[in-house]
């Protein structure tokens, strides 16, 4: 398995698999009882964005990490 750095991710954009782009990358969440990475939190900036996924009260979108189809120059994942 590959790894990644968490800093690499940082501010990364992150877009759907039909191209569209949801934002950029702001944190990421984990569940402290296993460990496992839990949702992307991504900050929309100006755009006004349904991204078919849950928004927390910052108006941050919030895709599961199970979602997750590449990781390069951007974030793909599957709407």
């Amino acid at each position: 398995m590959s790894e990644l750095l968490a800093e690499n991710l940082s501010d990364k954009e992150v877009m759907g698999s039909d191209g569209a782009s949801l934002g950029t990358l702001y944190n990421v969440t984990m569940d402290l009882k296993t460990g496992s990475l839990k949702d992307l939190v991504v900050d929309p900036g100006e755009r006004s964005v349904d991204a078919g996924f849950e928004s927390d009260e910052h108006g941050n979108v919030l895709v599961p990490v199970s979602h997750v189809q590449a990781v390069k120059d951007t974030i793909v994942v599957d709407r």
